[in-house]
């Protein structure tokens, strides 16, 4: 089984868009298996438009001209992957970040080319052409690149399994495929075309779903044909989307388990938003950076890094490399126990278990300090236990309750055992 955990790796999104080129993927995996790998970090992910020649920043370009082979299907634009040129697409960068013990992956659009249906270009593995299986009417309301795939017609299963075909020969890991999570009920046959093609494609990979939110009455279909779903549309760094990310995982949290992994979307943390300024930096503070990493942490979220990594600060390094709070990902059954005022803070308490005892984590989503005493009864604990909290490492032994001193928008998280 695949993605036994929640993924942990890097996505160019956040930092640049639709503008990142090879030679920042490189650095940014050399930099992740020297710093990172060792903490679990693993996926090197190249988000949207890597078939685009011009492609600059967040924005995208209407019915721009992409990069594609004579079978319809989208290769890495040249001047921005000059490994990839030739006919030799993603391989040299796949091997490269191999090279380093690290995973590669890559962002994919549901549907095929308009370009494709536009010229009427061939299907690998058939005698259809990219006219005859498109869904003309099906198309994303965002980008202008593709449209959808009719899985009715003859040649979209082989459209499907060529684009995948070729991705196994890059020895692509990861597939982020995006305009499809929230495409439900009108997509979802093409969805399960879409994976039951990567299924058989003879190489293991990460399915990953976007954008969000997803519906929560197809949690059982995601969890059937994908290892991650988006429960949130693009997050961001601001206090009010993180906020609302409580509510949103405390109701996805009893779909996380081995190999299906609700997703809060990346991590905003350190130098993001690269392609406007280089010295652009995350808005949240330190405290709603040590929420956020709990948050996903407990919840099992996957953790994909979105900031320039090669600019890291010692702060944004010490947030994603504390082993013990990333060994909350490893945890079970987690859930929310409460929400509720205390002293006029809204405070959020969350649990898990693990081998060694039990998680918990405090969060304070009020505008003044949080002092209290949660008694270990809260999580059905009658007795004295020793507990560790895994920011600070300070230790309690024989304590029937969790001692919080918690900053505005800040948060802790114990192991009780």
């Amino acid at each position: 089984m695949i993605a036994q955990t929640p993924p942990m790796g890097w996505n160019s999104w956040d930092c640049y868009g639709a503008a990142v080129t090879e030679d920042i993927v490189r650095k940014n995996a050399e930099y992740m298996a020297k710093h990172l790998k060792k903490y679990g970090w693993e996926y090197v992910v190249v988000d949207i438009q890597w078939s685009e020649p011009t492609a600059d920043s967040h924005s995208y370009h209407p019915f721009t001209e992409l990069c594609m082979d004579e079978y319809s299907r989208l290769i890495p634009a040249p001047n921005r992957f000059p490994s990839s040129s030739e006919g030799k697409g993603f391989k040299p960068l796949a091997d490269y970040v191999h090279s380093l013990g690290l995973k590669f992956g890559i962002h994919i659009m549901r549907g095929i080319p308009r370009q494709a249906v536009h010229r009427n270009t061939a299907i690998y593995g058939t005698d259809k052409t990219a006219r005859q299986i498109a869904k003309t009417s099906s198309i994303c309301a965002w980008n202008t690149d593709m449209y959808g795939v009719d899985p009715e017609k003859e040649g979209a299963k082989e459209y499907y399994e060529s684009i995948f075909k070729l991705y196994a020969e890059w020895d692509v890991d990861y597939i982020k495929c995006d305009d499809i999570a929230r495409e439900l009920p009108h997509e979802e046959s093409e969805l399960i075309l879409l994976s039951q093609c990567l299924k058989g494609c003879g190489r293991d990979m990460i399915l990953s779903l976007s954008p969000g939110p997803s519906l929560l009455e197809k949690a059982e279909l995601y969890k059937q044909y994908s290892n991650m779903w988006r429960i949130t549309d693009d997050f961001w760094d601001n206090w009010e989307s993180l906020y609302a990310m409580f509510e949103r995982c405390e109701k996805w949290s009893v779909h996380s388990g081995p190999g299906h992994w609700p997703d809060a979307d990346m991590l905003p943390v350190g130098a993001i938003l690269q392609d406007y300024d280089k010295a652009n930096r995350t808005h949240f503070t330190k405290d709603e950076q040590i929420t956020l990493m709990t948050l996903w942490c407990i919840f099992r979220a996957p953790l994909m890094i979105g900031s320039e990594m090669t600019s890291m600060d010692g702060f944004t390094l010490s947030l994603l490399t504390n082993s013990d709070i990333l060994s909350m990902l490893r945890g079970r059954h987690a859930h929310q126990v409460f929400r509720r005022d205390i002293d006029g803070c809204e405070c959020v308490l969350w649990t898990s278990v693990c081998d060694e005892g039990q998680f918990a984590a405090v969060f304070n989503l009020g505008e003044g300090e949080l002092s209290a005493d949660i008694p270990l009864s809260e999580l059905e604990i009658f007795e004295s236990r020793h507990t560790r909290e895994l920011w600070s490492g300070e230790c309690e032994r024989d304590v029937p309750v969790l001692k919080c001193a918690i900053a505005p928008h800040g948060a802790a998280a114990f192991l009780i055992y």
